[in-house]
This record gives structure tokens, sequence and C-alpha cells, in this order.
């Protein structure tokens, strides 16, 4: 032991006391035993390290990282110290870090409980899965009777993988689970355990199992489409299409199930479309209120079947005034028959309802509405093909028929907007809003419009009346974490050429993804325990593609653009700066910025609206009296101290978006926007652009040129692929760093295959 963690048996009691307040989060009470411990014993590393984490809890992080650090620097052996250590970086979500501190502790206390499910933790929230299991192994020869232990290890071997190791896991531990009533935990796990051997390839051996366990699970719907895909990949097509047909009479309102039995059978062929047109109209018959049949039957339709079954829909929607129409049947514009089919049709009802108030002339007599979302149809179809003029005298027609129906004016704005009127386009959105004051979603629509046409301040007037009342709404757009706003608001600011407010709100909502994947922590315990593993596994994956999402990847391409045209900015004050220096200065100097930037980016956690950490501390009183308070007083005090902070807190630090245009660095920046997207989502040509223009910056011209590749594949017609080229050559032909003879070769070959 070291000499600095010997204590008197006094003290030792109370440093057992402290411990036990960490535990019951007695903050202040343990904080005045740890001080009266440090007052005899001032070099005890274990009390300092407590101390730290008491002040850390008490808004004091600054301090308590000192005295933390402290701790550790005087037992270095100390397994409390570093597991200290370890939760101060948790509670900042830096879990690299953490996990370190975790491996210096089980250094020196390889069995402590605590530490090992702390540590398996933190290795699942980082995707290090083969070590999440091993340290879920010892946990489990500590406490072998301890179910989540057991489940535990079997999901860290399935993300490893390991579908295999983790059957052999769950085997073991359902031997002690059968003589257990059927309950929501065991079932889902049960299911759990079916889904492994799904994931081994044995479907027969899953079929058999889910056979066995069906009348202990208590989710029927999951035991059912299991059981028809089974039935599927085992060939076995009358008995899966049985399976099928059940599932659509529970739920004929799924299209999944329909589409399935249609694939099933063979019927989605080009060739067996009058097979499938048979069975949708057998299914139609049974199910007529299924308006999933009916879509998947317009989709196998051809000819005059489709235009006998086109009439029908839209007849019955007319008739009914069902907006979304357009939405259903814009599906079928893909093939130019049926959009020719469709748009005669529409067409004739539009002129013969006005005439003779009938779809048909002499036909009955229908509902003064349906000309009104005749024409309403009409309108956006004509917007659809950009007869924008066409477009917008037939809404306005619209308009004149029913002047109060929102949708009308909706789709105005729209037209305007695609005809690049976008303050006419907000204005008329406008109007929309104020026929119907309490619909969010218009109100929603026109602030959208209104940042297109950078009417910045109107826009956010207009949010702010579905907004919390006492808390600024771009503010509340931030807490609830509206992507849509946010981005809509930085690119006006770029428009506007105000680069740091366009950069604040851009990555504001790089931040919330940062939010998404740092929130499933809590669900790593939490899932195990209530045995929701499918769910947990479903979740764990798709937060791993997470960045893939159209939201991320529209903020990312705005950010990048305005990294890009930062980058491209002389620098003035640097060129000064750095013209009498060494290049030995030069790079001291650089280096020096990029880790000042660095600190500050990760002390200012709240890109929109908080303030920084460090300032935090500096500014909240660090006052740790030892002297005893009343119950009252305590609370006051904690009252004053919650309002200060929430005071700090609603006070933006940078409304501007300053400390974004000071990157010394915005092409390394805008690379770590684009990473993620290279990762998911590297077929979608707006990445590899994106890509393209952050390599040519950093000179790396071999994945330059791969990106153009890409791009050539994926669309070799794209209107920017040529112009891209030339700036590749452009650059090429005046390079900041000497190209390397050989390398320049390859360039060359490869540039010269692209533009054939």
């Amino acid at each position: 032991m070291s000499t600095n963690r010997e204590l008197a048996p006094k003290e030792a009691a109370v440093f057992r006391n402290v411990l036990k307040n960490y535990e019951l989060r007695q903050y202040k009470k343990g904080l005045k035993l740890a001080e009266s411990i440090l007052k005899k014993y001032p070099n005890h590393g274990e009390t300092l390290a407590l101390k730290g984490i008491f002040l850390n809890n008490l808004d004091k992080k600054a301090e308590g990282y000192e005295y933390v650090k402290q701790g550790v620097r005087n037992d270095l052996t100390s397994h409390i110290c570093w597991h200290v250590y370890g939760l101060m970086h948790r509670a900042d979500k830096n879990y690299a870090e953490a996990a370190k501190c975790y491996t210096q502790a089980l250094k020196y206390n390889k069995n402590d409980v605590n530490i090992l499910r702390d540590f398996a933790l933190l290795q699942t929230q980082l995707r290090q899965y083969d070590s999440a299991a091993e340290a879920r192994a010892q946990l489990l020869q500590h406490r072998p009777t301890n179910p989540p232990f057991w489940i535990g290890l079997a999901v860290s071997y399935q993300m490893a993988g390991k579908p295999d190791k983790a059957l052999a896991v769950l085997k073991s531990h359902e031997e002690a689970l059968k003589d257990t009533p059927v309950n929501y935990e065991q079932s889902e796990l049960r299911m759990y355990h079916n889904w492994l051997i799904e994931e081994t390839g044995d479907f027969e051996g899953a079929l058999e199992h889910l056979n066995t366990i069906e009348s202990k699970v208590t989710d029927k719907r999951s035991v059912k489409e299991k059981r028809a895909h089974y039935l599927t990949q085992l060939g076995k097509v009358d008995e899966a299409e049985s399976a099928y047909r059940l599932l659509i009479s529970e739920n004929p309102y799924d299209s999944r199930y329909i589409s399935k039995l249609l694939d099933l059978k063979g019927f989605t062929k080009d060739d067996k479309k009058a097979e499938a047109n048979q069975l949708l109209a057998e299914l139609l018959a049974q199910y007529p209120k299924s308006k999933a049949i009916e879509d998947l039957s317009l989709h196998y339709a051809e000819d005059d079947s489709f235009k006998v079954k086109a009439v029908a829909t839209i007849q019955n929607a007319l008739r009914k005034g069902v907006p979304s129409l357009f939405a259903t049947m814009k599906k079928y514009y893909s093939n130019e028959k049926k959009q020719k089919v469709v748009a005669e049709l529409v067409e004739s009802y539009g002129a013969s309802l006005e005439k003779s108030g009938s779809f048909e002339e002499n036909g009955a007599k229908e509902p003064p509405t349906a000309l009104l979302w005749c024409l309403y149809y009409l309108a956006q179809h004509y917007d659809y093909h950009r007869q924008l003029d066409k477009a917008l005298a037939t809404i306005n027609k619209a308009i004149d028929h029913s002047p109060t129906v929102v949708e009308l004016y909706m789709t105005k704005g729209r037209i305007l907007k695609h005809s690049g009127k976008p303050q006419e386009a907000a204005d008329v959105m406008n109007d929309a809003r104020e026929l119907d004051l309490q619909d969010r979603f218009i109100n929603s629509k026109c602030a959208k419009y209104m940042l297109r046409a950078d009417r910045v301040e109107d826009a956010e007037k207009t949010i702010g009346l579905f907004t919390r009342r006492d808390v600024d709404p771009v503010k509340d757009m931030v807490d609830m974490q509206c992507q849509w706003f946010m981005t809509e608001e930085g690119y006006s600011y770029a428009r506007q050429k105000n680069y740091g407010k366009a950069l604040k709100r851009f990555q504001a909502v790089v931040k919330f993804y940062d939010d998404y994947f740092e929130d499933q922590f809590d669900f790593h315990a939490y899932c195990l325990g209530k045995s929701t593993l499918r769910a947990y596994v479903d979740m764990l994956r798709s937060e791993d593609r997470m960045r893939g999402h159209p939201y991320y990847a529209k903020a990312a391409k705005g950010a990048i653009a305005v990294y890009m045209t930062l980058a491209d900015k002389p620098k003035e004050s640097n060129s000064l700066d750095e013209a009498n220096m060494t290049e030995a200065e030069k790079k001291k100097a650089r280096n020096k910025a990029r880790k000042a930037e660095l600190k500050a980016n990760k002390e200012n956690q709240d890109p929109v609206t908080a303030s920084s950490t460090a300032a935090a501390a500096s500014t909240t009183a660090s006052s740790t009296s030892t002297t005893s308070a009343t119950a009252t007083d305590d609370k006051d005090q904690d009252n004053k101290e919650e309002s200060k902070k929430d005071g700090k807190k609603n006070v933006d630090q940078d409304p501007e978006g300053d400390s974004y245009l000071k990157t010394q660095h915005p092409v390394d920046d805008a690379f770590q926007l684009v990473e993620p997207l290279l990762r998911l989502s590297p077929g979608n040509v707006d990445t590899q652009l994106l890509a393209f223009d952050i390599y040519l910056r950093q000179e790396k011209w071999l994945l330059a040129i791969k990106a153009l590749n890409t791009v050539s594949q994926l669309k070799k017609n794209h209107p920017e692929l040529k112009s891209k080229i030339e700036s590749c050559k452009s650059a090429l032909s005046s390079p900041t760093t000497p190209v390397d003879p050989r390398i320049q070769t390859l360039i060359d070959s490869q540039l010269a295959k692209l533009i054939v």
C-alpha cells in the first residue's frame, strides 16, 4: 500500500462515510467530511480525488479536476483515484479518456465489479466490442447469478460479429430459466435467442426453435412474421404463402406483407404482372378498404387495366376531397404511359366539371368541391413538370373558387418558389398561415419560406409563436433539436455572407448528432436489465448509421461550403506574422494555435447557446467552507446557485459565431464533417464532390481524382464534373508542395482516363 494511502482508524471510518456520501449523492456532506480528513492528511490521494468529484458535482469543474489530478499524482496505484478520474471524464462524455482511466484502475484492482461494469459500458459506447466481451466475461465469473451479465456478454459477442458465441452464452443462461413463468422479459430473451440463430444462417434451426418457444412468447405478431420469413428462406412456398395470408388478414393495411407475398410467388417480375394483378384483385375483393392493396394494384396494372383502376381511384379521391391525391399518383409518373393516362384523365375531369359539374358528359352531378380539388391536382401536376405559368393560373382559379382553403395558398407559394420568386412565395405562405393561426405545420412552413427569402428576423418571430414564451425562439429550436430550422437559417446566413452565424447554425445540427450518439449511453445498462434486446441491438446499429441521414448531409454540405470560402480567403495577418519566422518557428506557432483551438472547441459544449465551461468555472464561487449550516440555509444557497447557473446558460457568449471564424484550419474542420458521409454514403454524388473540394485544398491529388472517378461512375454527365476536372488540372499546375515525379505520372494517367 502507498504510504500516502494509510489513515488512522478514526479517519479511515470517516473515509468510508465519504464513499457512502458519494453513492447517496450527498455531495456537500461528503465534501465537508473529505476536507476534515485532508486537514490531517493533506496528501491523501483517494480523499483528494473524492473531493474533486464532489466539487465537480457542485458545478466547480475546473477546481474539481485539479483535485482529482492531484489525488492521482499522490497515489498512482490507487484504483479509487483512477476510477474517480474515469468518472470525471465520463461525465464530460470524454469516453476514450475515461476508458484509459478504467484500464489503469483495473491494473491495480482487476476484480472490482463496479469498475468492470463501468468499463464494459464504455467499451460498448466506443464500439470496442471484443474488449467489452472480455470485461463482461470477467463480470460473469464474479457474479454468475446476475442475469444482465449473461445477456450483456451475449450482446457483446453478437455486435462483435460472433453470433455463435452469443448463442452458447444464452443457452447456458436459459438452463436456469426453464421453470420461470411466462412474462415479457423472458419472452424477449427467447425471441432474441431466435434472432441469433437466424444471424448464424441456420434458418431450419431458427424455425424449429421458433415452434418450440411460441407458447412462451408474448409478441405473437413477431412470431408470425419470423415464421413467414424462415419458410420463405427455406423455399417452402405453400407454407410461407399461408403464413403471409394470415398476416394480411390481421393487418391488410401493411404493404410489406402484400409485397412479400407477391415476391414469394415470383409475381414481381415484368413477365408476371398479369398474375400479380389477379392476386391483388382477389385481395382487394377480400379487403376493399385497404389503401395498400389499391396502391399496389395501380403499380402493377398496365394499359387499359391501369386506366380503369386510375379512374376509380381519382374520381373517388376528388369526390371526397383528398388533398394527398397528387402525392399518391406521383409515384406512377416514372412510367410515361401511366403519367400520360393520369394527366389526360384529370384534365378531362377539370374541363367537364367546369362545364357540366360531372366527370363525364351527361354523367351524374358531382359535389361542387370536386372541381376545386381537380384544379388543385392540376396545379401540382403542372408545377411538377415546371409548367409554372400554367400552374399559377390554375391555382389562382382554385383560390377564386374557394378563397379560404389553406392548401391552395401553400401550393401557390411552392409554385412561386419554383419560379424564382422567394419573397412573393413567403408572402403567400404567410397568407396561408393567417387562415389558420393554430396550425403548427403551416406556421413552420411559413417560417421556412421566410428563411428561403432571407427574412431571418420575420422567420424567428413566426416560429416563436409556437415556442416557449420565456425562451428565445432560436434557443428553443436548439433545445428541441429542430434540424430543419437550424439548417435553413444556416443557409440563409451563408447567402448573406454572415459566415459566423451560418457556421454556428450548421454546427448546432452537427452537435445534435453528437447528442444522439451520447444519449445512448444510459441504455447500455437499462436495456440489459429490461431485456429489450432486439430493440437495443437495432438502436446500436442505427446509431452507427445516424450520420448518413439527409439532414446531417445537408447541414454538413452548407458548413463545408463556408469552410471552403474561409480557406480560400487570403489570411493577410498570418502572412505578416510568419514573414520573419524560420520554418521551425512557423511549425511551432501553428501547433500552438491548433492546440488552443481544440481546447476552445472542447470547452464550447453548446455551439449556439451555452457558455464555455472555463467561463463557468472562473465565475462560480469557489468557497469550500466547512462550517455547518442549517437545512434551510443549504436550500437557499442551492436555489441561488441554480438561478445563477440558469442565468448563465441563457446568455449566448458568442451570438455572432466569431469563434468559428477564428479557425486556423478550415479545411481540416470541413473534413471532420465529410468523413462520416464518406463512410456511410459513399455512393452519394454530393458526398464525393464535397470530398473532392477538400482533398484538392489538402493537395491529396490521388484521393481527389478518386472522388472524381466515383462521381463519373455514379453520374457520368454530372454538370459539375467537367469544371471539377479543370479545377484539379489548374491546382496541379501550381502546387504549394512539389509533387513526386512518380506520383505525377500516376496522376496524369488517372486524369487522362477521367477526361476520356
